[in-house]
């Protein structure tokens, strides 16, 4: 007896979609196969598949891959799935092994029809009926049709372009975290900003740098030039350079406002020097972001910064960036302001993207209790997720923040095993909230 039939969809695609091409299925599993690719299967590969679902009992089984691109194969793995895992672009990759019977059961439960979201709310609604299975083996391969580089694809979610597809994929997560018990009214802490801890200095702009001998200077003039109606100060922390990078920090040592932190020997990076430097006792009330390759787009952007933390009265403040080149001619999407955002939700929303936006700034007594965890990836998103978690963040719709892509950056076309470890670990910081706002509505 067959028991398992083939089923195609678009990666974006309508419920009317999803019920056509299930209507007339009715072996126990469908093979899935997502997306216009051309998928070919190594030996005995979908029996695999099969077997490990009657195994474990999965409602979903998906594989890693190899992918073709031009006349290369590369290996193409992906990760598990676990609970934060909630982008809608989490890559499965092109081919899944489904139990019938728990699409009929989700289908069941949809409430609404949708344009673009059915798969995204089909897979969140399939996870809470049982475990995915991932088969860390190679058992097929697909042809790779988006050449983009890793570091232009991840901006996808913020294209304007997109705006509508991304409003359907914030309601299905919504649904989901409605249904799991996670989901946050937008009810918040108060703040009171002047409490606490006597600043001498209102506000410092915090440079963490490792090896960016061409690019720090331009960070540490735009950071240095700017105008305010209060004291203000330049923490640069230099986290073990060996390109010249100090010798470069210690040219504008005639400059009062800088304060240079040469780190010791050790593994401290990106969170761990935004620790140091938040713990100087000269660090200001508000601790301001500003990458080594990036640079602020005018002399007013502090100033905008401070008074947007009293306009709204909240420990957290994120900007609009403008993307560009090394010499800051403009790079598509332009400018990213993340507009998605709200006050009702755009603290739920903040666990299906992949991050919040930039620059940040942060009051620092309550950035001095949470600390950033010390790695060199996501640091900023953990934060920010723990923030929302109890508190308003507030928004410059302004563009005020030059973020410069170029070969050295250091999330520029990385492979496929990094971008897989950065995702397994945002999802995993996903997890982590998730469990925490999951707790925190159960002990209300």
């Amino acid at each position: 007896m067959e028991r398992i039939k083939n089923v195609f969809l678009p990666a974006l695609c309508a419920s009317s979609d999803i019920m056509a091409a299930f209507s007339g299925v009715s072996t126990e599993f469908a093979l899935v196969i997502t997306g216009h690719s051309e998928v070919r299967f190594v030996d005995s590969a979908v029996e695999r598949m099969l077997r490990i679902a009657d195994d474990t009992g999965a409602v979903m089984v998906y594989a890693d891959r190899f992918k073709l691109r031009g006349g290369e194969t590369v290996n193409a793995p992906v990760i598990d799935w676990q609970q934060g895992s909630l982008r809608d672009d989490f890559d499965f990759g092109a081919v899944t092994l489904i139990r019938t019977g728990a699409v009929r059961r989700a289908l069941d439960e949809t409430p609404r029809e949708w344009t673009f979201a059915a798969l995204y709310d089909l897979r969140l609604r399939l996870s809470r009926l049982g475990r995915f299975e991932h088969v860390n083996e190679y058992l097929y391969y697909e042809v790779e049709t988006d050449m983009r580089a890793s570091d232009v694809k991840q901006f996808d979610y913020v294209n304007p372009r997109n705006r509508e597809v991304q409003v359907e994929m914030e309601e299905a997560c919504t649904d989901h975290l409605k249904a799991v018990g996670g989901w946050l009214s937008p009810e918040f802490k108060e703040v009171d900003l002047r409490s606490g801890t006597s600043f001498e200095y209102e506000a410092s702009v915090i440079i963490p740098c490792r090896n960016r001998v061409r690019t720090i200077g331009d960070a540490i003039a735009s950071a240095l030039n700017q105008k305010t109606d209060f004291k203000y100060n330049v923490i640069v922390v230099d986290d073990n350079s060996t390109d010249g990078t100090a010798d470069v920090i210690r040219s504008f040592s005639g400059d009062p406002k800088l304060i240079y932190i040469p780190q010791g020997p050790g593994y401290h990076a990106i969170g761990g020097n935004w620790n140091a430097a938040i713990s100087h006792p000269d660090c200001g009330r508000f601790a301001l972001q500003l990458d080594s390759d990036d640079v602020y787009s005018g002399p007013d952007t502090v100033q905008t910064f401070v008074d947007a933390f009293y306009r709204d009265n909240c420990p957290m403040v994120i900007g609009t960036y403008r993307m560009t080149d090394i010499d800051m001619n403009t790079l598509p999407p332009g400018v990213i302001d993340h507009r998605e955002w709200t006050d009702d939700n755009g603290r739920n929303n903040a666990l299906r993207i992949n991050g919040l936006g930039a620059p940040r700034g942060f009051w620092t007594p309550l950035l001095r209790e949470i600390r950033f965890p010390v790695t060199k990836y996501g640091e900023d998103y953990a934060v920010g997720l723990r923030v929302c978690r109890e508190y308003r963040i507030g928004r410059i719709y302004d563009v005020i923040y030059n973020c410069r892509r170029w070969g050295g950056n250091s999330d520029s076309d990385l492979p496929v095993e990094k971008v897989n470890e950065n995702n397994l670990y945002k999802d995993r910081l996903r997890t982590w909230e998730l469990q925490a706002r999951i707790s925190m509505n159960l002990n209300r």
